[in-house]
Formats: C-alpha cells, sequence, structure tokens
C-alpha cells in the first residue's frame, strides 16, 4: 500500500477519535465546547472518519479492481492535503466561531473531494483506450 493511503487511513483514525471525544464532551455538557461542537463532532466523524476511510481503501483498491494504474498519483496526494487542511480549518472554525475560517476550510475540502472525483472517474472511465 503506498505511503499516501496508509496516511489517509491513520488520519481517518485520528479524526475518530477526536470526533468521538468531542460527542463525548457535548454529551457530558453541551455547553462546555465553543462554538458549534455538534456540528463540528458530525463532520470529524462523517468527512474525517469515514471520508478519509473512503479515500485511502479507494485509492487503495479501485486501481487494483479496474487492471490500471490510478489516473494520477500526484492529484491523490494534493488531494490528501487539501481534504486534511479543509476538515481541520472548517472544524477550527466553528469551534472559535470564525465563519470565514470555516468557509475556507469548506472550500479547500470540497477541491479536495473534487480531485477524487476526478481522479477515481478517470481511473474507471469506460469511454478509454486502455484495456
Amino acid at each position: 500500500m503506498l505511503p499516501r493511503n496508509r496516511w489517509f487511513i491513520f488520519a481517518a483514525l485520528v479524526y475518530a477519535l477526536l470526533g468521538g471525544l468531542v460527542g463525548l464532551a457535548w454529551l457530558a455538557d453541551p455547553g462546555a465546547l465553543p462554538g458549534l461542537a455538534l456540528r463540528a463532532h458530525a463532520h470529524l466523524m462523517l468527512v474525517g472518519f469515514v471520508g478519509m476511510m473512503i479515500f485511502g481503501v479507494g485509492l487503495h483498491v479501485l486501481p487494483r479492481f479496474t487492471g490500471h494504474d490510478l489516473f494520477s498519483e500526484r492529484m491523490a496526494d494534493v488531494q490528501f492535503w487539501l481534504a486534511n487542511a479543509g476538515l481541520i480549518a472548517m472544524v477550527s472554525g466553528w469551534l472559535a466561531s470564525a465563519r470565514a475560517v470555516a468557509t475556507a476550510g469548506g472550500a479547500l475540502l470540497w477541491l479536495g473531494f473534487a480531485l477524487f472525483a476526478l481522479n477515481v472517474a478517470l481511473t474507471v472511465r469506460p469511454w478509454s483506450r486502455r484495456g
């Protein structure tokens, strides 16, 4: 497995632990955490854990299922940094009640998802002349 794909999986596990802590803190005392803690918890779990796990496993498995190399390893590397920087900025912005930071993070995160979609689409494309 490529190191980048391992990093996606490692990041997913870290986000699951962080999301769980935020959720536990919110359950113990909903007013204890600043900002939009419930929204931060949900995104850490769904985008952080589930999304990053899908990215890591998908980038590893899809080329093997199709019998073709991933369209762009470089695109996947950039996707890793955009998605993680975006999620961290978005969650930090929500917890700090800094809407501009959360919005910028959301834009970076969306770009990461868009790169994943493009890379996967170009890897599995049916219109390719490749075998």
